[in-house]
């Protein structure tokens, strides 16, 4: 267990953790909304600290992120226990368990062994993923200054529910946000996810980018009938551009039948097609469709002259016209981070 790194004591031994935007009250005994936190005698505790759920070398396409070191591996780490409750849950098996699970595969891999694994895999950076980066808040700002102080890049991907103390803390360490914006309205973020207040979303994204210079992109999985209306990719892209910018590369991904949510078909590809049309209607430069291996919206190609930058084929990719941040052809900025910003 570790303590938590940002809490409020209240009076009668009770807490306030200020890690993510649920900001829970918890009685002395009890758990948070994510149930890895726990009030222990007026202290609140991490139960999660350095235990590793799931542990992979993966290509950097895999987060997905097309305009961050593309080509490199990252070191990928993830914990158990989630923050939202989102009924298509690609990763339930880790995410929605019960508090310090008894589970086969846990191994506990201290911050500095996760560094020197990265360096031993040649990997270029690391990357808290596969369940939200937020629920080993304390774990992840410790291996985020050490991976600073190695030369590696660092990325969270995440749901984007952070407070802002929590983004600030961590933010001179985090090199990539690349965040869930998973629809464009109360209701469905209701009913997906159990959350009231998602547009904090939204802020935590713009805050990520404009206080702490962060390479940031956004994915949204396209799920039948729920979030595929016109109205509510309109919303996303319209952000996204008014935002973040247009050169944020937006992802619109297939969604696959999981866990809650099976009696749904996939996403017809037309479906995503679509959604890439109102992406560029909006003026967005970069809009990716995701889990449709093959497709030729998987390549970067410039805006200004239409050369191809990045093949891409599932997670094999290809440089072909790049030169640093920019087209080699005719030197349109691509919005693509190559180097650590110091």
């Amino acid at each position: 267990m570790r303590e938590v790194y940002i809490y409020d004591k209240l009076p009668g031994s009770r807490v306030k953790c200020n890690i993510c935007q649920w900001r829970c009250s918890i009685n002395p005994g009890r758990l948070g909304v994510c149930r890895m936190r726990r009030n222990i005698d007026g202290v609140l505790y991490a139960l999660n600290y350095a235990q590793v759920s799931s542990i992979a070398v993966d290509p950097i396409e895999k987060k997905p992120l097309f305009h961050f070191f593309p080509g490199s591996q990252v070191f990928s780490l993830g914990t158990w226990g989630c923050n939202f409750h989102c009924l298509d849950c690609q990763n339930w098996q880790i995410s929605c368990v019960e508090p310090i699970p008894e589970q086969q595969g846990t191994r506990t891999l201290s911050p500095e062994a996760s560094i020197e694994l990265t360096k031993r895999e040649h990997c270029q950076g690391i990357a808290w993923t596969y369940n939200e980066p937020t629920i080993w808040f304390e774990y992840t700002l410790d291996g985020a200054k050490l991976a600073k102080q190695n030369k590696l890049y660092t990325v969270y991907v995440t749901n984007g529910y952070i407070t802002p103390e929590a983004l600030d803390m961590i933010g001179p360490y985090l090199d990539a946000f690349r965040v869930d914006v998973k629809g464009f309205s109360d209701s469905f973020y209701r009913e997906l996810a159990k959350i009231p207040n998602w547009r904090l979303v939204l802020e935590s994204a713009e805050r990520a980018k404009q206080k702490w210079g962060m390479h940031v992109e956004v994915v949204t999985n396209i799920i039948p009938t729920m979030n595929d209306d016109d109205e509510q990719l309109q919303g996303i892209a319209t952000w996204i551009r008014d935002t973040l910018g247009e050169l944020t590369p937006w992802h619109v991904t297939r969604f696959y039948p999981q866990y809650q949510m099976l009696h749904l078909p996939p996403t017809p590809v037309a479906t995503l097609e679509h959604a890439c049309a109102i992406g560029q209607k909006a003026g967005l430069r970069f809009v990716y469709t995701g889990n449709v291996p093959g497709h030729g919206r998987e390549n970067t190609v410039c805006y200004s002259c239409g050369n191809l930058n990045i093949h891409r084929v599932g997670y094999h990719t290809e440089i072909v016209g790049l030169k640093d941040s920019r087209c080699k052809f005719c030197g349109a900025d691509l919005n693509i981070r190559t180097k650590l910003v110091s």
